[in-house]
């Protein structure tokens, strides 16, 4: 009978994941993507990895040579963070997001905000290069991610949010993406405060979906079902 009833709590927890899961297909697949290429590329040798980065990069050499390739390669990287620490992002944001647009329309907002981030921060690498204010080997630096799309996508949600909430959350934003130009002013920054302008401006992708998210009805709600469990 334990056993019976171990399989029957295992089957429907599968089956909750499972569901959870078929609710925002692309950013699972997507994942998946990224957990295959980030062992790859920490199971081969340092030079190997870098030559694999370097040919899936977005700089100016390749943006030039061939733009649609790496445009959509170089989404399939991590820089930086790790597998799991993206895991849990895209499913603070992409998943929320994936719900709420429908993948299609979620995934044209992330490539408006990883293909315009691209070209506006090269775009910004190329005039310093012309003006002296970068090196020329500056071309060739490595310029992969996910981190334009997922700034993007942050933006996106603001619309998704209730208000007043949701003006706090954008101050936030601006706030957090502002702070890393100022401090950083490099072409990366740029990129990423870029992104969240683009998200804010994909609105007319959120209009007319349905439903919206206010956080104190879900810690209130959250709270209730909490006590009602100890209860």
């Amino acid at each position: 009978m334990e056993l019976v009833a171990t399989e029957s709590r295992v089957g429907r927890v599968g089956r909750a994941v499972w569901a959870y899961i078929r609710k925002a297909p692309g950013t699972y697949i997507w994942l998946a993507i990224l957990f295959v290429t980030t062992v790859v590329i920490r199971h081969v040798d340092p030079h190997t990895a870098d030559r694999i980065l370097e040919r899936h990069s977005t700089n100016l050499h390749y943006l030039s040579q061939q733009p649609i390739r790496v445009l959509i390669t170089s989404g399939f990287y991590i820089a930086g963070g790790g597998w799991w620490f993206y895991f849990v992002l895209y499913n603070i944001f992409h998943v929320p997001a994936e719900r709420w647009l429908g993948t299609w329309r979620w995934l044209a907002a992330l490539l408006i905000a990883h293909v315009g981030a691209t070209y506006i921060s090269e775009g910004v690498l190329y005039w310093a290069i012309q003006h002296g204010m970068a090196p020329e080997r500056a071309r060739f630096t490595l310029d992969y991610g996910v981190s334009y799309a997922l700034a993007g996508i942050e933006a996106v949600l603001v619309y998704l949010i209730a208000k007043p909430w949701r003006y706090v959350y954008l101050v936030g934003l601006l706030f957090f993406y502002g702070l890393g130009v100022v401090q950083s002013r490099d072409f990366t920054s740029i990129g990423h405060f870029t992104a969240v302008l683009l998200g804010l401006a994909c609105y007319p992708l959120t209009r007319g979906r349905p439903g919206s998210w206010d956080p104190i009805a879900f810690v209130r709600d959250g709270w209730a079902r909490l006590r009602g469990h100890r209860s």
